[in-house]
């Protein structure tokens, strides 16, 4: 508690000392220099040469000496009578002590040149032979560098200390591990399951971990063994560090948290030994769990040959790990989990079972998993009736639920800069456009004839993704300039499981249908078609390389998924076969190509009229191409699985919500009872 006490100018003043601050030490050395400088002792002498001195001497002009032997000089006393002679004009300065001084080539010479001296009695005064220690030139220049040494090495030690989160130690700490402790009873970061939307395969191996560290006798009576660790796999951005965060929040048990990146330093052998303080940490608390981030930091693959290339501090580290994980001694009730989005460069020993005897793989959500998420994040925003979760969910395909939380929050800042008072479905159509395509460019100028053949290329991307049954639906087109595109045109890939030959080959004569209208209607090509182009090509080389799709060469896959060339070889295949596939990836764009201008010519109507809509309006949507073209005759995957598990999720989540309001109503009565009782 702090004592507040009033001072004589009637101010409060607080108990608590004031801290100790480093820059102190080094305010007291400068006022220290400072002030030897102006207190010392400026009496002023002369200085005059070592001859000149012999001659004074010699003249019986000197009356006194003092010899300091330590600095080899000596300062010498002027008769009072000679004071004209030896100070000239300004004798009155050096009146007081009548002082010179005299650097001597040495004592021993200055001492028989005094001694003959006073043999033929040419000097009768009295010499004082001196060890002079000036005290401020031995702090100066011995005790002060030693002293600069120890403070610079407090500092440092103060610094890295504060750098490392804190605690006793410094730089004797800095193998200790880093690791947050998320202990029971911690409310720090209470994040349950429920607040996990989607992931309900990752979600229910999750749980049977912290159930097993809950619940251990259910498993052991039958011979099971508690999992040694789960490594969670995923693209960025799908909720693996929040399945963690989760587990931290459900377990009844200590929970470590650290990045991969937190065992790397600068300094040899500090990454092993936070390992093992880590470990020995977690072996203390057990049963405990382990969450280490971005694991593959240190997880990486070990190199072959270690002077190519490989890192030796981090490869001791993963030797470490690997060593604690499943080593020589006991790690009983410690369990590690691991997340990473690039599992493909993990070392395969850190990968076996008895070290990570699970991979969870936390995958992009689908579109049922995508309107969980929605609805968690559009808790805390005020929305208005226009909003249709179902409908955002179709309009976001392939996105992460970091991604969808990023739409909410754009979406909200959309509708505050317009003054809004709820958030609206425009808003959300917005947000998701900014996000993909980056911001509008209105203010780009664009001349007619650019205007014309950016409308006539985008209407061409639209007639034939709409003739074409396994084209991607399209959203909307657009010719206002957004991020680096002069135009786009908005679709919903279709999330499939299984992709054949007919659904790339539809989706590559879409893509072409840009290129393809410049040809046809303009006569011309530009070079708004790069990304166009360059996504045709990838994909026609995959098809022959990759999945075998090619006539002449079918079956055969040159992908290499381990990532590791284990051969050593840059291709593997010959150069003959390296010409092949470049004749079938060749062949399968240009028959694409002519199909899709096959395409624009039978539809010109259709594509004229939406080109020059496209001009008026700068923006259309599905239902203007509805009424040029009609109404498409196929049905999409997604609304398929809507129609059958959409009704069934929504009387779960009207089922879920009745429960709810009777256990508010249950906890309302009981509280009035309770009050009718006290009363």
């Amino acid at each position: 508690m702090e004592n507040n006490k009033p001072d004589n100018t009637g101010k409060q003043t607080t108990g608590k000392s004031p801290k100790f601050n480093i820059s102190w030490i080094y305010g007291i050395i400068i006022a220290v220099l400072i002030g030897s400088y102006f207190f010392n002792d400026n009496t002023p002498v002369k200085e005059v040469p070592y001859s000149t001195f012999e001659e004074y001497v010699k003249s019986g002009i000197v009356e006194r000496i003092s010899v300091f032997s330590a600095k080899n000089y000596l300062e010498a006393r002027v008769d009072s009578n000679e004071m004209q002679k030896v100070f000239g004009s300004k004798h009155e300065v050096y009146k007081k002590d009548r002082k010179i001084s005299v650097q001597i080539p040495s004592v021993e010479e200055f001492s028989k040149f005094i001694n003959k001296a006073s043999e033929d009695k040419l000097y009768k005064g009295i010499v004082d032979y001196k060890i002079n220690r000036d005290y401020l030139e031995m702090f100066l220049y011995s005790i002060l560098p030693f002293l600069l040494l120890i403070l610079f090495f407090v500092f440092m030690n103060r610094r890295m200390s504060g750098q490392m989160g804190g605690g006793g130690g410094g730089i004797f700490n800095v193998g200790k591990s880093k690791a947050q402790l998320f202990d029971k009873g911690n409310t720090v970061n209470k994040i349950t399951f429920k607040d996990v939307a989607g992931l309900a395969g990752a979600k229910q191996e999750i749980e049977e971990i912290v159930a097993f560290l809950k619940n251990p006798s259910k498993y052991t009576e039958l011979g099971g063994k508690i999992p040694k660790g789960a490594l969670l796999v995923g693209p960025p951005g799908t909720g693996k560090t929040l399945l963690a965060k989760a587990v931290a929040g459900e377990a009844d048990v200590p929970f470590f948290s650290m990045s991969g990146s937190d065992f790397v330093e600068m300094f040899v052998g500090v990454g092993a030994s936070r390992v093992r303080d880590l470990f020995r940490q977690a072996k203390e608390k057990a049963p405990c769990i382990i969450f280490i981030d971005e694991i593959d930091a240190v997880g990486r693959a070990r190199g072959k040959n270690p002077n190519m290339g490989s890192n030796d501090e981090r490869e001791n580290t993963l030797n470490q790990l690997l060593t604690e994980m499943d080593g020589f001694g006991s790690n009983s009730g410690v369990i590690i989990l691991a997340a990473t989005n690039r599992a493909d460069i993990l070392d395969k020993a850190l990968l076996r079972a008895g070290r990570f005897d699970r991979q969870i793989h936390v995958d992009l959500p689908d579109v049922h998993e995508r309107r969980q998420i929605f609805n968690v994040h559009l808790r805390p925003i005020k929305i208005n009736e226009t909003v249709d979760v179902n409908f955002l969910a179709k309009q976001t395909p392939g996105f992460s639920g970091a991604d969808i939380a990023n739409v909410c929050n754009e979406a909200a800042l959309i509708a505050a800069r317009k003054n809004k008072s709820f958030v609206e479905k425009q808003d959300f159509l917005d947000a998701v456009d900014r996000i993909i395509g980056g911001l509008e460019k209105r203010n780009k100028i664009t001349t007619v004839a650019e205007k014309k053949s950016i409308a006539y290329h985008e209407a061409g991307h639209a007639t034939i993704s709409w003739m074409l049954e396994h084209a991607n639906p399209l959203v909307k087109v657009t010719i206002v300039p957004r991020g680096e595109a002069l135009g786009a045109a908005w679709y919903l890939p279709e999330e499939r499981q299984l992709t054949n030959k007919d659904h790339i080959l539809d989706e590559m004569c879409a893509t072409l249908g840009g290129r393809a209208a410049e040809e046809v209607f303009l006569k011309q090509t530009s070079t708004g078609a790069i990304n166009d182009l360059e996504r045709v090509t990838k994909r026609a080389y995959a098809m022959v390389a990759y999945f075998g799709m090619s006539e002449k060469i079918p079956n055969m896959s040159y992908y290499d998924s381990s990532g590791n060339s284990d051969y050593g070889f840059t291709k593997p295949y010959s150069e003959k076969t390296a010409e092949l596939i470049d004749s079938e990836a060749k062949d399968i764009v240009a028959i694409e190509y002519d199909r899709a201008k096959k395409i624009l010519r039978d539809n010109a109507e259709g594509h004229n009229k939406l080109a020059e809509l496209l001009i008026e309006r700068e923006v259309i949507f599905a239902e203007d191409l509805e009424q040029i073209f009609g109404k498409r005759p196929w049905t999409s995957r997604q609304d398929e699985l809507i129609a059958q598990n959409g009704d069934t999720e929504i009387a779960e989540e009207k089922a879920e919500m009745e429960d709810k309001k009777d256990s508010e109503n249950t906890t309302e009565q009981a509280t009035e009872k309770k009050r009718e009782v006290e009363f």
